[in-house]
């Protein structure tokens, strides 16, 4: 199986590093033309130095904005006007009990990881129908549909990229277009790494520790580990690419297995 992406620009969101950046070199790797984004230019030229670095003749660029604003979005439609592939990964997240968390995080957490996908999209998908060939992905999450207790806001706002990707899939039928999510679970990311430094005991691993945090907090994962960023992207990449035709309006797991459900 190859993946041929050539000829064909991409937009990853929130991707200077992590999933995103993973998901940036998968699609580099496939010939695709690649635009990554973050909010401040050194973390961007940070990132397309990693790509350049790690993916032969790589055609990348970066734009630097805050997408989690409309005007963000508006900037960066201007200066890209044209998508063939949307991967909507930008995102916030972080714990705090439903009761103390104010109206403006509800807020920020709901323009930032659905309302950036929402502009985006209806600022790319007329020219994809029109075309006859598209791909949009949300990147959402398994807590998505298992919701932490410990981060509702943030759940909500996975809960509700896939209703909206449902319903872009149905909106764009027919078209060769196609809207997917795609559902991560726990995942070696910076910021997990990040989280799990100081817990990491003398001699071992950190995908020994993460493995210890997956087991404690979300003892139903069925692979008993973190997945790596770059397991993620994998999934990522086929859906973007033309060999996932017959997928469209799917929420597909890459969580390990913690969502018990056989659906």
């Amino acid at each position: 199986m190859k993946i041929d992406l050539s000829g064909k620009t991409a937009l990853v969101t929130g991707s200077t590093a992590g999933i995103g950046l993973a998901i940036v070199k998968g699609l580099a790797t496939t010939g695709a033309r690649v635009i990554l984004n973050g909010r401040k230019d050194a973390s961007v030229a940070q990132a397309l130095a990693d790509v350049t670095a790690s993916v032969q003749n790589a055609s990348v660029e970066g734009f630097v904005g805050d997408l989690g604003q409309a005007e963000g979005c508006e900037s960066l439609v201007a200066a890209h006007p044209n998508v063939d592939i949307l991967v909507n990964n930008l995102g916030v997240y972080g714990p705090q009990d439903f009761f103390e968390t104010p109206d403006s995080e509800w807020s920020r957490f709901f323009e930032t990881n659905v309302m950036s996908g929402v502009r985006l999209s209806r600022a790319y998908l007329p020219e994809m129908i029109e075309r006859g060939w598209g791909r949009v992905v949300f990147i959402a999450s398994e807590s998505a549909l298992n919701i932490p207790s410990d981060m509702i806001h943030y759940g909500f706002s996975k809960t509700a990229q896939l209703s909206i990707a449902r319903g872009l899939a149905k909106r764009v039928a027919g078209t060769g277009v196609t809207v997917n999510s795609v559902l991560p679970g726990p995942t070696l990311s910076d910021g997990l790494i990040e989280m799990l430094k100081d817990a990491t005991k003398p001699g071992q691993s950190i995908e020994e520790t993460a493995a210890e945090f997956v087991m404690a907090n979300r003892p139903s994962s069925i692979i008993q580990r973190a997945a790596s960023v770059e397991e993620v992207a994998n999934m990522v990449v086929y859906v973007c690419s033309t060999l996932s035709s017959a997928t469209s309006g799917a929420a597909l797991r890459v969580d390990g297995g913690v969502v018990d459900s056989i659906v």
